[in-house]
């Protein structure tokens, strides 16, 4: 039955185009969503069966409605008929309702099934892929392409099929009833095809530009409302409004000029269908003044013409529905079909023990968007379990890539990376990113409670759990003075938190995921004193008895730490403590003299 379903996509393509289409297979790919719903489809097509040979009865019972009960002036037999014609109304009702069920039913699961099956693919995406594609534009194909999508499965689709039988019952009926005015109407097919393919492309080719423009336009929108602070701080609003302006009125124009040609193809459409109509009507009438054909069939055959007609022209409007969903298809398979570079092997080593052992050998990575500069360029490091090393050195020395390399978010082009001895792309992935917390300079915490946020590494975690881990973060005392303590919901990006507040939560979780690595990127850079003393107790608990990596660029911050590795532009500049590098590394002194001369000399304020 699926297949049968998408006869009709492939039917309506070969009038367009004959060549294969990649967007084509795109609905194909779609279309095996069906497959686990084959009863459903069966009870869709049974009914849309059911109540196209009902319309089609209806133009017999016309034809006996006027030849046995009008020209016969029997009011028993008019009667009987009028009850006939009744019964088919109610008929057609129960059918129709049957069929929209149906039919409505299979769109939204569906749509159901392919937005989970893309939420599912995406969420494991290397994040690469989402420096390489806008997040936004993303969401806006999960949300406006697959209700294009929802509205072609849950209507498109049964109302193309439902006018497609129509249409053949309707031509079969014309040459049953009268085969010298079939052959009239017949005529006019080459003349309504005609329209379909000279306009088919272009509708099609419009469709997929308008879909592009309006994601951008949402992704434009997104992006200005989560800057809404900094759009109004450097008072950008008048900027933005010009801009996103200009953006709407290049998606209607697109829109304007699809509009354009699927109105003409309805219209030249209707205009030949309803020209032929009236030719057949003009010989007919002089068939029943001539007495060659009884008043009946003249109104059965108009009924059938009308019916052809209009299937015909609906197909045709139904086409560029269909057309614009195909590009919603191929938009959604698009992503669907994305590739993942960063996947488990398929026997993945056995990670043993993990105390925190890492070796990083030769290892050398460029961005695949950068893939010029050498962001890690042949650097050699071991760094050995429970000890504290700090990285340093200036922007773009390769530090925070340095942790995405860790975290396997990316691999790195040659040279490898060895968690107790094993090279960490031979490890399952969930393996390995289980053997790390990460606390970054901006913590990322969800639309949810604050209970809910901490327990995001453990989600089967106690609440003694989750309280426990809070107290050692030094959260626990602010969280209890909020109204509903741990259940207290939190806004996006956790509106509502100091920047304190938001990293004591973020250590909180790292506590309660009790990983045996800690990466701590710029964890207290953007704090004042009072929150950086928190912070810095809280960290204290976390680093005991871990393995910790540390992003800093202020030097006070990990002159405790066991060892630091001076990074520059991806190479070991030093190594060493920090009295040490004083007087080994000039970097390493430049870059403590720039710090302790600022904090020595601060900015003066009013």
């Amino acid at each position: 039955m699926a297949s049968f379903v998408l006869a009709i996509f492939l039917t309506l393509h070969r009038m367009s185009d004959q060549s294969i289409n990649p967007r084509w297979h795109s609905i194909q790919s779609a279309a095996k969503f069906l497959a686990p719903y084959r009863r459903q489809v069966a009870y869709s097509l049974i009914a849309l069966c059911f109540t196209a040979a009902i319309m089609l009865s209806i133009g017999q019972g016309v034809r006996l409605l006027i030849d046995q009960g009008l020209a016969t002036q029997s009011k028993a037999l008019l009667a009987q008929y009028v009850v006939i014609f009744l019964l088919l109304t109610a008929a057609l009702a129960l059918g129709t309702f049957t069929r929209y069920y149906w039919v409505t039913w299979l769109g939204e699961r569906i749509i159901a099934d392919l937005r989970s099956r893309v939420f599912n693919h995406l969420i494991y995406l290397h994040p690469g892929y989402f420096e390489q594609n806008r997040s936004l534009e993303i969401q806006s194909r999960l949300t406006a392409d697959l209700a294009l999508l929802q509205t072609m499965i849950g209507s498109s689709i049964s109302f193309a099929l439902r006018n497609l039988i129509m249409m053949i019952g309707g031509i079969a009926w014309l040459f049953i009833t009268n085969t010298k005015l079939a052959a009239l109407v017949m005529l006019s097919v080459p003349l309504v095809v005609s329209p379909i393919l000279i306009y088919g492309r272009r509708v099609r080719q419009l469709s997929r530009q308008s879909q592009d423009k309006v994601a951008a336009v949402g992704a434009y929108v997104g992006e200005m409302l989560g800057q809404i602070k900094t759009v109004q701080a450097y008072n950008h609003q008048a900027i933005d409004q010009q801009q996103f302006h200009r953006q709407v009125e290049q998606a209607f124009d697109v829109a304007k000029r699809r509009t354009g040609q699927r109105a003409l193809l309805v219209a030249l459409t209707i205009l030949l269908v309803l020209s032929a109509v009236g030719s057949m009507l003009w010989v007919g009438g002089i068939d029943v003044i001539e007495g060659r054909i009884s008043s009946g069939e003249l109104a059965a055959f108009v009924f059938y013409s009308i019916i052809v007609g209009s299937a015909v022209a609906s197909i045709s409007e139904v086409a560029g529905d269909l057309q614009r969903a195909a590009g919603a298809a191929e938009r959604t398979m698009e992503l669907l079909q994305a590739p993942n570079l960063i996947q488990s092997p398929d026997q993945p080593a056995i990670l043993p023990h993990v105390c925190g052992n890492i070796t990083l050998d030769q290892l050398c990575f460029a961005y695949p968007t950068r893939p010029e500069v050498s962001v890690i360029d042949h650097l050699t490091l071991t760094i050995r379990a429970g000890e504290t090393l700090a990285l340093v050195g200036p922007s773009g020395a390769g530090k925070s890539t340095l942790f995405d390399l860790l975290l396997r978010f990316f691999d790195a082009q040659s040279g490898a990376i060895r968690l107790e001895g094993i090279d960490i792309r031979s490890l399952d992935l969930t393996d390995l990113r289980r053997c790390f917390a990460l606390v970054s300079q901006h913590p990322a915490l969800f639309h949810g409670t604050i209970r809910d946020n901490i327990r995001y590494a453990r989600p089967d975690a106690s609440g003694e759990a989750v309280q426990a881990a809070a107290t050692a973060a030094y959260a626990h005392e602010f969280i209890i003075q909020l109204p509903q303590g741990y259940d207290t919901p939190l806004g996006d990006l956790g509106s509502g938190l100091s920047g304190g507040q938001k990293q004591r939560l973020a250590i909180a979780r790292a506590l309660l995921s009790d990983a045996p690595i800690l990466l701590l990127d710029e964890a207290t850079s953007a704090l004042d004193a009072q929150s950086e003393h928190w912070v810095q107790q809280a960290l204290q608990q976390l680093m005991r008895n871990r393995t910790t990596l540390v992003i800093a660029h202020r030097l006070a911050t990990v002159q405790s730490a066991d060892r630091i590795a001076v990074l520059d532009h991806g190479r070991l500049d030093a190594l060493g403590t920090h009295a040490e590098l004083l007087q080994s590394s000039t970097l390493y002194a430049r870059l403590a003299a720039l710090q302790f001369q600022t904090d020595a000399n601060p900015t003066p304020t009013e």
